[in-house]
């Protein structure tokens, strides 16, 4: 009796192992290109991800299928349209910025395939959409906790907003800074306006020293936010600057040099003070991968996007159904994820704490963490 069951226990494990099949998930991230210093680490946490759960509880396999935007929306809508026609991907983990995750939203959306952002904070991002999520917190909630802190914590009561009005990130960002900083009694002296590329910022610096604010605000990505930081140097420009995550990343650093010594910026999460059980053991594993500790939080949110992702399919009774797939992801409660306890709603909207830093030493140094 004991040997039939056990042939049978082998034979329904054989039977498991030869009907389990391989599932891809594209990844849309920039690779190469002005904005790679997003996608390159995003990518490490979902790899790492994917090698730590590379199987789904069913037996199927997950295959990453990358492909690199190179910072460009359109590069990023063409992206879309490959991995779901032609590598049949059950959802999509990308890209790192608004406007590029926008692009990739409205392909999928006529395909009801899901999307998870790492990254991308715009408010707008998901409204009225159906398959539109993310991991990371939005603008509103961001910018509030610039302003709450700014002057709740710092005291400070008038500000300089230096806005790109070529990203649809910077514009959000600015304006829920604004609103919660004027609510909270500070006073706005100045928006300026200046386009992603620009490089010559003399004349912004100019003004913004004739103002004599308490501090600037950058809601910008790291290209600008160092120039811009580097040239207010040189002009003697020592208020305090303070930006979104679009500087959380070392490019910033390397780019802004002891220019950016005392930068504030808000982030999702450090790993100095890993929030969770998973963030410990994800951060020990990329230490054995690549022997550093310093897990950057884009690498965390890359990682849980992953993991959410897989969760989702997990509680779908067929995995490759991508309707059922984002049905799940909607009813995330308190996920036990790298960068923290992550819950999404129904609008695919991610309830998450945020953390702000300030370099010290040519390092991201953590201050502290601020809840919803």
């Amino acid at each position: 009796m004991r040997l039939s069951v056990k042939l049978m226990s082998f034979a329904a494990i054989l039977a498991t192992s030869m009907m389990a099949k391989e599932v891809s998930v594209g990844v849309i991230l920039p690779m190469s290109g002005a904005l790679a210093g997003y996608g390159q680490v995003a990518y490490e946490g979902i790899e790492l991800a994917n090698a730590l759960e590379p199987k789904l509880q069913n037996g199927d396999s997950v295959k990453l299928v990358l492909v690199d935007t190179k910072g460009d929306k359109v590069e990023a809508a063409n992206a879309a349209t490959r991995v779901i026609i032609s590598d049949k991907v059950v959802g999509i983990i990308g890209e790192m910025i608004s406007t590029n995750t926008a692009q990739i939203i409205s392909i999928a959306e006529k395909k009801q395939v899901p999307v998870i952002a790492p990254a991308a904070t715009n408010d707008k991002l998901t409204e009225k959409r159906m398959y539109a999520n993310r991991v990371c917190f939005i603008d509103s909630f961001q910018g509030t906790v610039v302003a709450n802190y700014a002057t709740k914590d710092l005291g400070l009561k008038t500000a300089v907003v230096v806005t790109d009005q070529a990203q649809v990130y910077s514009l959000g960002l600015s304006k829920a800074f604004s609103e919660a900083f004027r609510k909270n009694g500070g006073k706005v002296v100045k928006e300026i306006r200046i386009n992603s590329g620009d490089k010559d910022f003399k004349a912004v610096i100019s003004q913004i020293k004739a103002l004599n604010a308490d501090f600037i605000f950058l809601p910008v990505y790291h290209t600008e936010a160092s120039m811009i930081k580097r040239q207010a140097k040189q002009a003697d420009l020592n208020k305090p600057f303070f930006s979104g995550d679009g500087v959380a990343n070392q490019t910033f650093i390397d780019l802004g040099g002891d220019a950016i010594e005392g930068y504030m910026f808000t982030d999702a999460f450090d790993y100095s003070a890993p929030p969770t059980g998973k963030s410990k053991d994800f951060i020990a594993a990329y230490e054995k991968k690549t022997g550093k500790k310093e897990l950057n939080s884009f690498t965390a949110l890359g990682a849980d996007a992953y993991n959410i992702m897989v969760d989702a399919m997990n509680r779908c009774a067929n995995p490759t159904d991508s309707v059922c797939v984002n049905e799940q992801i909607r009813k995330t409660v308190k996920f036990e994820g790298v960068s923290g306890f992550i819950s999404i709603d129904e609008k695919g909207n991610a309830t998450r704490s945020a953390v702000i830093k300030e370099i010290k030493g040519g390092k991201a140094v953590y201050k502290s963490t601020v809840n919803p």
